[in-house]
């Protein structure tokens, strides 16, 4: 069996070259720890040298590097930390992951490393959890955009990312891995996809390969277990809020959007065409332009 090659900071160039990018030099990029209660960390990758503009949260089954290519386009600092359990953070003792108890975790990233970031941009339960940051820790959260996700999404608006997420742990092969996440999104390229694979899974010493998200505490459908409190943060944020559609992802809906404006009339809502529930993947340019508008607003 052919090994698979793999340098984390190696990659980027792909990312260039694909999308066309203007980037004259790839920036220095670093992995850092932040502690955390109990003996944990949370891992981070800090792009460029300055103060941090952007805090960029995957969602779930994802990891920082999800990012990438918007944070190439972007051009500025920023930080994009690995949610507990997913990446390179540490797996928690008692494999759960409530979205208050995250936030807090990612609190403790923040404050650290990215105190005066002009917004947090949270992807799916990203999202949810940057929004709960938000509405507990008010003075981290400038501006909220969030990507794909309100506290209406339902394990059926969810179904098409949870079948994929709730798949097999483990592959006999890379080749096995890169076929099924292939056919699971038809919106992106091989090459993209294959990048992707690199930074969230890793192989196992009889050649087998496997997914680094803890998934020991049951089968992820999607929905908040609390979806009344998060709406409820959604009215109690001092903080102006975007949310980012994807013109051709379930998981938002026309009632979601409702019920958004509903509960803060000032937030504003941003349709992507062409992109499905992962915006950053399918259309990063058009995300990085998005975000670039909340940081010069």
């Amino acid at each position: 069996m052919t090994p698979v090659h793999y340098d984390e900071f190696g990659l980027f160039g792909e990312n260039v070259a694909e999308h066309g990018l203007a980037v004259d030099r790839i920036p220095e990029v670093a992995r850092v720890a932040v502690p955390l209660d109990g003996g944990r960390s949370l891992s981070a990758l800090c792009w460029g040298t300055g103060e941090p503009r952007a805090v960029l949260v995957h969602g779930g089954g994802q990891n920082a590097h999800t990012w990438d290519t918007v944070a190439l386009a972007l051009g500025v600092p920023i930080v994009a930390p690995d949610l507990p359990g997913h990446g390179h953070s540490d797996w928690r003792d008692d494999a759960t992951y409530e979205i208050e108890a995250m936030a807090d975790d990612l609190a403790a990233a923040v404050s650290r490393l990215a105190p005066s970031a002009g917004v947090v941009v949270g992807m799916s339960l990203g999202g949810l959890t940057s929004l709960a940051l938000a509405a507990r820790h008010p003075g981290l959260v400038r501006r909220l955009l969030l990507v794909d996700i309100t506290p209406g999404v339902t394990a059926a608006k969810a179904k098409i990312v949870t079948d994929f997420i709730n798949g097999p742990q483990t592959f006999p092969s890379f080749d096995d891995l890169l076929a099924r996440t292939v056919a699971h999104h038809p919106t992106r390229s091989e090459a993209s996809l294959r990048r992707g694979i690199l930074h969230n899974a890793r192989p196992l010493d009889d050649g087998s390969w496997q997914w680094r998200y803890d998934r020991r505490a049951r089968q992820h459908d999607g929905a908040p277990r609390s979806p009344e409190r998060l709406w409820d943060a959604v009215g109690s944020l001092q903080c102006p809020v975007t949310l980012v559609r994807g013109a051709l992802s379930p998981v938002v809906d026309d009632d979601d959007v409702a019920e958004l404006s509903r509960r803060n009339p000032s937030a504003r809502t941003v349709v992507v065409e062409g992109a499905g529930h992962s915006i950053q993947g399918d259309r990063p340019i058009e995300l990085a332009d998005i975000i670039r508008r909340d940081l010069e607003g």
